[in-house]
């Protein structure tokens, strides 16, 4: 198997479809040798704890409205064309992102982790719920068949913030500035959200690859 390692962030328009052109792919090879692990990333690492209001944020960030509205367009055509719907109306909250990481952390205990982090891009992008609500995200490890009494106990203490920020802050001092950011057998960085086709070619490239070295 070969490791791809996905560095993202569960509020990044551009990991969500990332990741759901990596998943096409991944559903047209099911016999790929990619073994997936995520690793956390804050966009917003000074992002006030219960979040802020996301009209506020984007225009803050963007200088005004038609700035937002500027920076979002490629979104939405990149959005639908890969088939992942976002429900940007529904977006009331720009939430800190340290919580959902941890969870995401905890699902990789488990084995749930692109579950858990599917889950999350669907509460985000498409239901408007804050994941950085400790209620929303023991509800969503209870979907994902996780202890939902447990999480919501390591929620309320600090388990393993600090070492949420010490692996950001490793991805950074890697250079990694954007996400999603792939890295395929600890080697080579594939920054964005690449199309499906690039990501067909390179598991065939891999295949052969390991055909060539039996």
């Amino acid at each position: 198997m070969v490791k791809l390692d996905i560095i993202s962030d569960p509020i990044c328009p551009w990991c969500y479809i990332g990741k759901t052109n990596l998943d096409k792919a991944l559903a047209e090879i099911p016999d790929h040798p990619f073994t997936i692990e995520w690793h956390p990333f804050q966009l917003n690492p000074d992002m006030p704890a219960g979040g802020m209001d996301r009209k506020a944020y984007l225009e803050g960030k963007f200088g005004g409205k038609e700035g937002a509205v500027r920076a979002y367009a490629p979104v939405v055509e990149h959005a639908e064309k890969s088939g992942a719907h976002i429900n940007f109306d529904a977006i009331k909250k720009t939430p800190n992102t340290i919580d959902a990481h941890r969870l995401i952390h905890w699902a990789g205990i488990e084995q749930r982790q692109s579950l858990v982090v599917d889950l999350l891009f669907k509460a985000y992008f498409v239901d408007g719920r804050d994941i950085g609500e400790h209620e929303v995200l023991a509800d969503i490890a209870d979907t994902a068949e996780m202890d939902a009494a447990m999480v919501a106990k390591l929620l309320a203490s600090d388990a393993d913030t600090n070492d949420i920020r010490a692996r950001d802050a490793h991805s950074r001092k890697m250079g990694v500035g954007s996400v999603p950011t792939f890295i395929v057998a600890g080697k080579h960085a594939v920054p964005g959200a690449q199309p499906p086709e690039m990501w067909v070619g390179v598991i065939n490239e891999i295949k052969d690859q390991i055909a060539a070295a039996e």
